[in-house]
């Protein structure tokens, strides 16, 4: 017997029986989403590893029910915007606590110490979701739903940089009152803040050096979703002192890759 031969039926056993067409139409469709132009039927089939007279028929299958059509081209097929309206439905169906909660939990197992997650309500930070930490011993005073300012927290910078480019003007004309030095760290000049959120776009992290609170650090990621918007993010708080021994690097590693995948989960891709 012939690996190929071989191969084709150990798939077999991992699939459904009578749900061949399905999985084959399925790849068609994962195939088609590279080529927003549309891909010539010869080279699908290339691609697919099967013969043309297959991928006819499923093309002629998905094109009846609204989700393939003929591109400009002659003989190519290309996706139908039929996908934007299930995956926005798709989107709009998740708990995002549920979509998160495994990644902050296993964020919170690797570095030990509090994890947060927030979004953004005006001009607000607000948490709203937290974890102790496993082997630390700080305990901070944030609980879920309180709301926090946007100046002085790595979260709320983290939504500073990732918004609208003239939106630091807009919030300190408007918080000139708020604004105010909790402790020696706190930035309240708007030069300065600038500074601060050029270099959060530009090393894709955000941090709070006991800007809310001595003896308190805090390290942030921003969370993208399908239309690249920041709506999240997340964090590791401890102390200062800990934060000192164990670098900044290995507790951005780990946050950045947590930000990274949540955001996978809700549509967010990159391209290199």
């Amino acid at each position: 017997m012939s690996v190929k031969a071989v191969d084709e039926k150990d798939d077999k056993k991992d699939k459904p029986l009578g749900s061949q067409s399905l999985f084959r139409g399925l790849q068609l469709i994962e195939i088609l989403s590279n080529f927003p132009n549309g891909c010539p039927l010869a080279h699908l089939s290339e691609l697919a590893e099967m013969n043309k007279s297959t991928v006819h028929r499923l093309l002629q299958g998905l094109h009846a029910s609204g989700y393939v059509t003929q591109a400009p081209s002659p003989g190519s097929y290309r996706l139908t915007t039929k996908f934007i309206s299930i995956g926005q439905k798709a989107l709009s169906s998740l708990n995002i606590i549920h979509v998160a909660a495994p990644h902050l939990e296993q964020l919170n197992l690797e570095v030990g110490e509090t994890v947060n997650f927030s979004s953004r309500e005006d001009d607000h930070v607000i948490l709203i979701y937290k974890l102790e930490p496993t082997t630390g011993m700080m305990r901070t005073r944030a609980y879920i739903g309180q709301h926090m300012p946007l100046y002085c927290s790595a979260m709320g910078k983290i939504f500073m940089a990732y918004g609208k480019s003239d939106y630091p003007d807009h919030y300190w004309e408007t918080h000139q009152q708020a604004i105010q030095s909790l402790t020696r760290n706190t930035i309240t000049e708007l030069p300065k803040m600038y500074e601060e959120l050029a270099n959060i776009r530009k090393q894709g992290m955000a941090m709070d050096r006991e800007e809310n609170e001595l003896g308190v650090s805090c390290i942030a990621a921003p969370v993208f979703d399908i239309q690249q918007r920041v709506p999240y993010a997340v964090s590791v708080s401890l102390p200062t002192a800990k934060l000192q021994q164990v670098g900044v690097k290995s507790l951005m590693k780990p946050v950045l890759a947590t930000a990274q995948r949540i955001s996978q989960e809700l549509g967010f891709m990159t391209y290199d």
